[in-house]
Formats: structure tokens, C-alpha cells, sequence
């Protein structure tokens, strides 16, 4: 026996809209006839904001729409693909950045969890999703936001093993592009992005047996304050979409989901920078 309830999703009509132009778009694409598909595009686009939104579960999504769960599976891929490739570029992200006047910008990562583990990592014993730092199983994902904390943009994902450090230089785009706009832009960080300090602004660390001076104590006062509120980005985008909360589909695929989640919270909200 099932119930019938109403639901209401808490985004603008005009994001389903938007998501459905560009479902429209893939499916002329593809060359899909007419008629072929067992959802509209708008349909379409309220299942994958559902997902996003609410971390609906899969089963449930196909028994609301009388589909199977493979196409559900399908009709996600298809949405997290579209949305994904009208994500900002980190150069054209940092360019905004730097008309908008900021006087800095902040970057942190953030370990988005998911349920698949087991993987064998690059040395025997070691699973190549466990995040040591988080005791779970997750991918990294680098997060630069405004100073206000609002994301600007989101890197593609690599192994929860892999510290914040780490990540970033794997991601050969990064640092260097944070250095061209060094001068104009400032990157601010934890100590966990210290061994790249040369282009990343972070907090004087204390060192062993001494103590910091008056001067850099209160550098790192001030440095805390803003880079504290920066960090409300992952925050936001872990709140907005429960889907980030833990992500039961290829770890690979993770990059993917948040740079599709980040395009939803830019236009929902009519905020890019």
C-alpha cells in the first residue's frame, strides 16, 4: 500500500527551466527522437535536482516517475554531465575574481564521503578513498571561494588519501595560475597548504621550543578572521545539496557532481562571484 503526498522543491522555477533547456539541448544532440524517452526534460530535471537537492534515493525517484532504475541511473549521468561542462574554468573564475576587486580569495578542501571502498591504493594496505584526516572513505575536492565565502569554483576529485597539499599539485592548473595573479589577488589558507607558501598566503606556524612574535601573532589573527569566513563555501555547498554528503555513485565521478551542484548554486541564486 503507497501513499500520495505534494512536495514542494526549494529552487526557482527558473533553474528547472535552465536544467531542462540543456537536458533539450543533449538530447538534440544525441539525436533522440521525439517521443523516444520515458520522461519530458522538465520531469527530467525536477528527478536530478531532487537528487541534488534532497539526496533522494534512486529507488525512489523511479517508482515517483514509473521508471526503472537503470534509466534513473541514466537520466542522472545525462543531468550531472550537462550541468558539469557549464562549470566556470579556474582561469576565468580567478579572472572574475580579480574585475569583481577582490582583494583575496581563499582556497580549502573538502572531503566529499561516499560508500564505496576496498580500493587498493598505490602501495599494498592502503585504500586508495580512506582519508586519514576524516576516518571515512571520500574524495577531495579544492574549493576556492570568495572572501565572503561564496564558491567560485571547484577542482576535479582525487583520492580521500591524498592530503590537501597533495591534491593541489596534482592539479598541474592550480599553482601556477595562483601565481600570475598573486600580486592583485592573494590566495589565503590553512597550514595544510604550508609547503606551498611561495604562492599561498597561510599563518605563520609555531615553531618547535619557541614562540612567535607579537607581530606574526597578530598577522595570524588576522589571517584566521578571514580565512575563517571563507570557509563557509563548503559549508554552503554541503548544505544546499545533501547529495554532497555522501555520494553513493564512482568516486570518480565526484568531481563531476560538485562542479554540477556548484553551476545549480550559481544560477539559482544569480551569483557567480
Amino acid at each position: 500500500m503507497s501513499v500520495t503526498y505534494t512536495a514542494t522543491l526549494s529552487v526557482r522555477e527558473d533553474t528547472v527551466l535552465f536544467l531542462s533547456s540543456l537536458l533539450h539541448a543533449e538530447r538534440l544532440r544525441r539525436g533522440t527522437r521525439a517521443g523516444q524517452r520515458a520522461l519530458t526534460c522538465f520531469k527530467q530535471a525536477v528527478l536530478i535536482i531532487r537528487w541534488f537537492l534532497d539526496g533522494t534515493r534512486m529507488k525512489q525517484l523511479t517508482t515517483d516517475n514509473a521508471i526503472s532504475l537503470s534509466t534513473g541511473y541514466d537520466y542522472l549521468d545525462e543531468g550531472i554531465t550537462v550541468l558539469a561542462a557549464r562549470a566556470p574554468s579556474l582561469e576565468s573564475a580567478l579572472l572574475a575574481a580579480k574585475m569583481a576587486g577582490y582583494a583575496h580569495i581563499n582556497i580549502d578542501g573538502t572531503l566529499i564521503e561516499t560508500d564505496r571502498c576496498r580500493t587498493q591504493g598505490p602501495t599494498p594496505g592502503v585504500d586508495l578513498w580512506w582519508s586519514g584526516k576524516h576516518k571515512n572513505h571520500g574524495g577531495n575536492i579544492q574549493v576556492i571561494t570568495a572572501p565572503d565565502g561564496w564558491p567560485l569554483w571547484t577542482s576535479a576529485v582525487r583520492p580521500g588519501r591524498e592530503h590537501d597539499t597533495t591534491a593541489l599539485r596534482t592539479h598541474e592548473e592550480i599553482l601556477p595560475l595562483l601565481a600570475t595573479i598573486r600580486e592583485d589577488l592573494r590566495t589565503l589558507a590553512d597550514l595544510g597548504y604550508e609547503g606551498e607558501a611561495d604562492t599561498i598566503t597561510v599563518a605563520f606556524k609555531k615553531p618547535k621550543n619557541g614562540e612567535l612574535s607579537d607581530v606574526q601573532q597578530q598577522f595570524n589573527k588576522a589571517h584566521n578572521g578571514l580565512r575563517a569566513i571563507g570557509e563557509r563555501g563548503n559549508s554552503l555547498l554541503k548544505t544546499t545539496f545533501k547529495a554532497l554528503r555522501n555520494v553513493s555513485l564512482c568516486p570518480w565521478r565526484i568531481g563531476d557532481i560538485v562542479a554540477a551542484a556548484l553551476v545549480l548554486l550559481h544560477f539559482d541564486h544569480g551569483r557567480t562571484t
